[in-house]
C-alpha cells in the first residue's frame, strides 16, 4: 500500500508576514481567552508554540497591539522550490508510478443468504422466460413503434378497448415526431410506461405490472428502413373495489337526501374507477344546483387505498347549504336595464325553486342584448330556510355597460348583384330598455338604399322583437328597374347567434309604393307602372339542425305566406305569395357532411301582369342556383330578359369536406344546383337551369367564410360563363 505524504514549509518572507498579520488580527478581534496551562501543554504542536509566543498567551491584547515586526526571520528548514527546478529534486520522487505498484487483489463478496433473486418475468404468467413475447397474448399494435400486450383472457381486463384508445391519444411516442432514433424512443418509452401505470390506477388496478422492452434492432445499427419497437407487457392484476363512501354533510338536505344520494351512483363494492367518481361528482353538483341549493359546496374527492383489502375508501365532503326559492332580480345599472326588465326576460318567476341553469340562462340573455360587456350573477339570501320550508334568494345582477354606439361597414360582390358598399350607424339603447335606432345605407352598381330602423328587443317577453323599418331604394337589374318606398312593421321570435330556437315565427304589416319599369334585351325601359301594395307577411320555421351557421346534422323546414293586395292603373288585385324551404344535413364521417335543399314557391290569385316585377319569383345567385346571375333565371320577355314568374322550384346538393389543412379550418365543397321558374302557379319544368361548381370554406370560429365559384351547364344567351359568391355561413 502506497501512502502519499506532504509537509508544509514557510517558503517566503512575504508569506510569513502575512501569516503573522492574520494571527495578530485573529487575536485582537476574537479576544481569545487563553490559560497559562496552554504553554505547559505537552501535547501542543511545536509549530504552534513557535507561532504563538508566551507573551501572546499571557496578554494577547498587548501582544497584538505590537503589530508586525519590520523584519522577520524566515525559517529556512526547506529549500524554496523554483519554477525551473528539475522534477528529480521534488520531495515525492521516491513514490513509485502506478504501473510499478503491486496490483491489489480484492476478495470476492460472499453472497448474502437472505437475498432472493426474483425473475420479473414470473409476474406475467404468459411471458416467455426470454422476456420477448407473450405466448397467446392479446396484442394491440398502436403503431409501427408501439405494441401493447394484454392477458389472454379478455375478462381479466374488460376495459381493454377503451384503455387502448385513451393511451393512443395520450402516448408521448405517438404525439412526438418519428425520427427512427432508439435513444429518443427509449426516453419516450419511459414516459409512456409511467402513463400506463397512471391509467391502470384510474381503472382501479393498483397492483398492475408493466414491463417495457425495446427490440427489433441493435442499438447503433439503425438504418433508414429499420423500425425499433417498444413493447409494453401489461398484467393488470386485481381490480380494486370501492370501500366506505363518506359524503360529508349531504344528509343535511333532509327529504332531498335520498334523491341526491341516488344521483351519486358510486356505492360500496363498485369497481374503483376514478373517471366514474369524477363524473358522479359533476352529476351531484348539477343535482344540487338544479334542486334549489345555490350555496352548495363539494370538496375534491379523496381515496384511501388499502392493498390488503384491495379496496379504496372514498371521502368527498358535501355541504348542501340550505334549499331556496327565487326572489326578485336586482340591477346595479337600472338606467341601462332595470331589475323589472331583467325579471321579464328571465325564465323563472318569484317563488320558483332555485335552478342554477335558469340563473345562467338569464346571464346569457343579458349578454345577448349587446348592451353589457360583462355580467356577474350573485344569489343573495333574503330569507333563511325555516320550519322545513325553503328560504329566498334574490339574484343580484352586476353589469358593466358596453359601448352603445356602433359604426359598421361592409363591402361585397355577387354575380348579377354587382359591388355593394354598405354602412350603418346605430345606438343600441336609444330608447331604454333595449330600444335601438339604426340608420343604414347602400351604394352599389345595381342598388342604392337608405333606411331607418327602430327595434325593441325582448318586447313583451323573452326573445320577442318589435321592428319598424322605413326605407327607400332603387334597383337596376337585368329584368327591371324599380324605385320603392316602404314601411314595414314586424313582430317576431327568431333564432339568433347565441340562441338557436327550434321554432321561430314572425308576423308583420308591409306598405309599399313602387314605380317599376321592365327592360328589353337592349336594356331599354318600358312604360313605367306604379304599384301600391299592402301585405301581411307571415313566417314559421322548425329547426332541428345542430348549428345555425354551420349545420352538420338534422333538418329545417320553413314556410312563408304573404297575402297581398295590389293596385295599379286603377285596377286592384289580390294574391298569395307562398314559399316552402326544406334542408337536410347528414354527417357520414368526421370530415364529410352531405347537405341537400328544396325550395318550392307559388303565387296564385292574380295574373303575372298584375304583380309588380319586384314581387314576382326569380331564381339564380349565391343563395339559389349558383353559376347564374342574381334573379337571372325565369320566364323571359320577347327580348330575352327574365321577367319573373309565379312558380319556382330549386334543388341543391353539396358535399362539405374538411381537408385537415390550416389546422382543420379549411374545407372544400363541390356542389350542384338546379332551378326553374314558370309563369303559372304550378312549375312546368319546361326549362331547368343547372349550375355546378366548387367552394372553399374557412372556419373562422364564429362561422364559415364561404367562397363559391360556379358555372352554368345550360346557359342562355345573356348568361355569363362563371359566377363568384362570397358570404358568411353555408349556402343553406
Amino acid at each position: 500500500m502506497v501512502r502519499l505524504a506532504a509537509r508544509t514549509s514557510t517558503s517566503s518572507h512575504k508569506e510569513g508576514r502575512a501569516l503573522r498579520r492574520a494571527l495578530t488580527a485573529l487575536a485582537a478581534s476574537a479576544s481569545l481567552i487563553c490559560s497559562p496551562s496552554l504553554a505547559q501543554n505537552t501535547n501542543a504542536s511545536p509549530e504552534l508554540e513557535t507561532l504563538i509566543p508566551d507573551e501572546a498567551v499571557a496578554n494577547p491584547e498587548a501582544w497584538a497591539q505590537q503589530g508586525v515586526p519590520p523584519d522577520e526571520t524566515v525559517v529556512e528548514d526547506a529549500p524554496e522550490l523554483q519554477a525551473d527546478s528539475p522534477l528529480a529534486e521534488m520531495p515525492l520522487v521516491d513514490v513509485p508510478w502506478p504501473e510499478d505498484a503491486e496490483p491489489v487483489e480484492i476478495a470476492p463478496l460472499e453472497p448474502e443468504e437472505d437475498i432472493q433473486f426474483v425473475d420479473f418475468t414470473d409476474l406475467l404468467p404468459d411471458l416467455n422466460k426470454d422476456g420477448t413475447q407473450v405466448a397467446m397474448g392479446l396484442e394491440e399494435r398502436i403503431s409501427s413503434e408501439v405494441v401493447l400486450v394484454f392477458p389472454v383472457d379478455p375478462m381479466l381486463f374488460p376495459e381493454r378497448k377503451e384503455f387502448v384508445e385513451r393511451f393512443d391519444a395520450l402516448s408521448t411516442i405517438e404525439r412526438l415526431d418519428d425520427d427512427n432514433n432508439v435513444g429518443r424512443l427509449a426516453a419516450q418509452a419511459r414516459e409512456d410506461e409511467a402513463l400506463l401505470n397512471r391509467m391502470l390506477r384510474i381503472y382501479g388496478y393498483y397492483d398492475a405490472v408493466v414491463l417495457r422492452s425495446i427490440g427489433d434492432i441493435e442499438p447503433g445499427a439503425e438504418t433508414a428502413e429499420s423500425r425499433p419497437t417498444v413493447r409494453f407487457e401489461i398484467a393488470p392484476g386485481t381490480q380494486y373495489r370501492v370501500g366506505a363512501v363518506d359524503l360529508g354533510n349531504l344528509a343535511q338536505a333532509g327529504t332531498d337526501y335520498q334523491v341526491l344520494r341516488d344521483t351519486f351512483e358510486v356505492v360500496t363494492g363498485d369497481p374503483l374507477l376514478s373517471d366514474k367518481i369524477v363524473e358522479e361528482r359533476f352529476d351531484l353538483d348539477e343535482a344540487l344546483g338544479e334542486g334549489g341549493y345555490p350555496f352548495a359546496a363539494i370538496k375534491d374527492p379523496e381515496l384511501l387505498v388499502d392493498h390488503a383489502r384491495t379496496e379504496g375508501d372514498l371521502t368527498m365532503l358535501v355541504t348542501p347549504g340550505g334549499k331556496y326559492r327565487f326572489g326578485t332580480v336586482t340591477s346595479n345599472v337600472p338606467r341601462l336595464m332595470s331589475g323589472k326588465h331583467l325579471a321579464d326576460i328571465a325564465r323563472f318567476e318569484p317563488g320558483d325553486v332555485y335552478q342554477r341553469s335558469l340563473e345562467l340562462d338569464l346571464r346569457r340573455a343579458i349578454l345577448a342584448t349587446g348592451l353589457v360587456g360583462s355580467v356577474t350573477m350573485t344569489p343573495v339570501e333574503t330569507a333563511a330556510p325555516a320550519n322545513g320550508e325553503p328560504g329566498t334568494v334574490d339574484i343580484a345582477v352586476d353589469m358593466t355597460p358596453a359601448k352603445l354606439r356602433t359604426i359598421s361597414g361592409r363591402i361585397g360582390y355577387g354575380s348579377g348583384e354587382g359591388f355593394k358598399v354598405e354602412g350603418a350607424w346605430e345606438h343600441r339603447n336609444m330608447f331604454p330598455p333595449e330600444g335601438m335606432l339604426r340608420f343604414r345605407g347602400t351604394l352599389g352598381t345595381r342598388e342604392q338604399f337608405a333606411g331607418v330602423t327602430f327595434r325593441k328587443n325582448n318586447f313583451g317577453g323573452r326573445d320577442r322583437i318589435l321592428t319598424v323599418d322605413a326605407y327607400a331604394n332603387t334597383q337596376d337589374y337585368d329584368a327591371y328597374e324599380a324605385e320603392t318606398v316602404s314601411l314595414v312593421g314586424t313582430f317576431e321570435r327568431i333564432s339568433t347567434l347565441l340562441f338557436q330556437k327550434s321554432f321561430s315565427y314572425s308576423a308583420g304589416l308591409e306598405l309599399v309604393a313602387t314605380r317599376e319599369q321592365e327592360k328589353d334585351a337592349n336594356g331599354d325601359l318600358g312604360p313605367p307602372e306604379t304599384f301600391f301594395i299592402a301585405a301581411v307577411p307571415l313566417f314559421a320555421q322548425f329547426d332541428a339542425s345542430d348549428d345555425l351557421l354551420d349545420p352538420r346534422k338534422g333538418y329545417r323546414v320553413g314556410v312563408r305566406m304573404s297575402p297581398e293586395a295590389s293596385r295599379t292603373n286603377g285596377v286592384e288585385s289580390y294574391y298569395l305569395r307562398g314559399q316552402v324551404d326544406a334542408t337536410y344535413y347528414l354527417q357520414t364521417s368526421e370530415n364529410l357532411v352531405l347537405a341537400g335543399r328544396v325550395r318550392v314557391a307559388s303565387i296564385p290569385g292574380a295574373s303575372l301582369s298584375a304583380i309588380a316585377p319586384s314581387r314576382r319569383l326569380y331564381a339564380g345567385g349565391g343563395g339559389s342556383v349558383r353559376g347564374y346571375d342574381y334573379r337571372g333565371i325565369g320566364p323571359r320577355n320577347s327580348e330575352g330578359d327574365p321577367s319573373g314568374g309565379r312558380s319556382l322550384l330549386e334543388l341543391s346538393a353539396e358535399a362539405r369536406i374538411q381537408t385537415g389543412l390550416l389546422g382543420g379550418a379549411l374545407g372544400v365543397v363541390p356542389f350542384i344546383d338546379a332551378g326553374t321558374v314558370g309563369e303559372d302557379p304550378v312549375p312546368s319544368f319546361d326549362e331547368i337551369k343547372v349550375g355546378v361548381g366548387v367552394g372553399v370554406r374557412y372556419n373562422t370560429g364564429f362561422g364559415p367564410l364561404r367562397i363559391d365559384v360556379a358555372t352554368p351547364l345550360n346557359p342562355g344567351p345573356n348568361d355569363g360563363w362563371i359566377g363568384v359568391y362570397v358570404a358568411l355561413g353555408q349556402a343553406f
